[in-house]
């Protein structure tokens, strides 16, 4: 018979392999090759971000994103695979090394900098109020004393709170932008607040919702970046000069619509 000893080594034994076939999770990013190439790229996004990102009929991820990242994949001689994961992941496994990157409409914003490191900006964004139709608001002063539907963590978020107060309960914060809109239609927020394209884009593709966009000069310019661990300087570089190429080439401008220097 085994003795209580023996036995408790066996153990440990046992459960230190089973740690090591484990690893420390779903891990499949791949890193730089000899020459500082990536040969496949997994992407994190929250594909309910039209047109950047969203679900086709098929279950496909598509939008600008996927297209600017499938050109500089095609550059750079990189695989590109996108993963819908949501908003909030997209950044906690970007920080856990479950993914190479993320690409999901990001502003480049000095907080999130101190974090992340970004990619030169590939497209120049601002932000809209969304109202109803009959809605009396015809500018972000009014909405001081009104509810405020946003995106979680987005910078729609942030100017919100910045118009609110950081803690105020008249500002609510959802997983998602359709979520945002979706309470204003049902008289739940008096506005919503969300990225120019991504707000008419929701207009277009939902001409009965009742809704209104408003523009406003208050609201300053963002510009979106691929967002990467902090001190990946080698996939920084190599998304760069991805980028890069296809500025020069016209196929950024051809996807997005804009000319970004």
């Amino acid at each position: 018979m085994l003795n209580k000893k023996w036995l408790t080594m066996m153990l440990l034994v046992v459960l230190s392999l089973v740690l090591t076939a484990c690893g420390t999770g779903d891990k499949e990013t791949s890193g730089a090759d000899a020459e500082g190439k990536f040969a496949k790229l997994l992407v994190g996004t929250e594909a309910t971000f039209a047109p950047f990102e969203s679900m086709n009929d098929k279950g496909e991820i598509v939008g600008i994103d996927v297209d600017i990242m499938n050109a500089i994949g095609e550059e750079m001689g990189s695989e590109i695979e996108f993963r819908n994961v949501g908003w909030e992941p997209v950044f906690q496994q970007l920080k856990n090394g479950e993914l190479d990157l993320g690409a999901s409409g990001i502003t480049i914003t000095d907080e999130r900098k101190q974090t992340f490191d970004f990619t030169e900006p590939y497209y120049e964004a601002t932000l809209m109020i969304v109202v109803k139709e009959d809605s009396p608001i015809t500018t972000l002063d009014e909405l001081k004393d009104e509810k405020i539907s946003v995106q979680i963590n987005t910078t729609g978020h942030e100017a919100a709170k910045k118009l609110q107060g950081m803690t105020s309960s008249k500002t609510l914060a959802y997983e998602n932008q359709p979520i945002a809109f979706q309470e204003v239609i049902n008289g739940a927020t008096a506005a919503a607040i969300g990225d120019n394209a991504v707000v008419l884009e929701y207009l277009k593709n939902n001409p009965e919702s009742g809704l209104k966009a408003i523009e406003s000069d208050q609201f300053e310019k963002e510009y979106y970046g691929f967002m990467v661990k902090k001190g990946n300087t080698e996939l920084l570089n190599h998304l760069n000069e991805g980028l890069q190429k296809i500025k020069e080439n016209g196929k950024l401008e051809e996807i997005t619509g804009q000319k970004i220097d």
